[in-house]
């Protein structure tokens, strides 16, 4: 059986171009300009994607949890809540860059944590939905989400094989639209904890999904290699500057580098 997954225009498989998404995450630092910014110079480095984080917060975290101080370089507020409502971009921002991202022929989703964020990404009509390897054991979450009907592409940091295809197990009888990243939660990850062959597994055992990869690490050759491994998705961190405040500058590609990723995997099309 072939593997197929369309995202917008755009047909994914072992016969078609890498897909890479540039993902964004909070690397805005809260700022809509600086969000348009790096969608811009993603599209402008190749990236096919440009992907954000979506949480509801005061839902997701405890009381105690959102109320906790958070004094450290990287904050961007007093307590964790407050930070991480400094950061999220509501129905406005979403709206403006949704438009923003039509204007550049870029694809534009986000990663839902919650439910509520899943609804809400919906009612924008995003053309795909990532989940994080830490939701890769929510069920309920990844079902609801599999009830939209569109493309879904999950992360498997931290995860057994039995946890993989649980997910599997749960999303293909509701909706076969479903990529798998093979994906180390380091950040940044070094080379040796990479696990790249379990690229090879995935395809294996997971005939009926995408394999792809969500590099977490320094550099842009491991996704290259990932490529010639079978992975038709690569995700990585996308930054304007590795020494912005924020914890994922650090395991990110620059303009530049996201730009060589991009060239070095069309010419790996051509010798694969």
């Amino acid at each position: 059986m072939a593997r197929t997954l369309k995202i917008g225009a755009r047909e994914i498989g072992d016969h078609t171009p890498c897909y890479v998404i540039a993902e964004i995450g909070h690397n805005h630092q809260g700022s809509l300009d600086k969000a348009r910014e790096l969608f811009r110079e993603a599209k402008l480095a190749g990236a096919h994607a440009v992907k954000l984080q979506k949480r509801d917060n005061r839902g997701l975290y405890t009381r105690a949890a959102f109320e906790k101080p958070y004094d450290n370089e990287n904050s961007f507020g007093a307590t964790y809540g407050e930070h991480r409502e400094f950061l999220e971009f509501g129905k406005e921002e979403y709206v403006a860059l949704q438009a923003y991202a039509k204007e550049l022929g870029v694809d534009f989703f986000a990663t839902a944590f919650d439910m509520a964020s899943a609804d809400f990404l919906e009612s924008l009509n995003v053309p795909a939905y990532k989940i994080a390897s830490g939701d890769l054991k929510s069920v309920p979450l990844l079902k609801h989400v599999a009830s939209f009907g569109k493309p879904m592409i999950v992360s498997t940091g931290g995860a057994l094989l039995e946890d993989v295809q649980r997910a599997y197990d749960a999303i293909l009888p509701i909706n076969p639209q479903l990529a798998i990243l093979q994906c180390t939660a380091g950040y940044p990850a070094a080379f040796e904890e990479l696990d790249l062959r379990v690229i090879g597994t995935y395809r294996d055992h997971f005939p009926e999904a995408i394999i792809g990869f969500s590099s977490h690490d320094n550099g842009i050759a491991m996704p290259v290699a990932a490529y010639m491994l079978g992975a038709r998705i690569i995700e990585k961190h996308f930054t304007l500057n590795k020494g912005l405040p924020g914890p994922d500058h650090i395991c990110s590609a620059t303009p530049d580098e996201l730009a060589e990723l991009a060239r070095l995997a069309r010419l790996m099309e051509k010798i694969r």
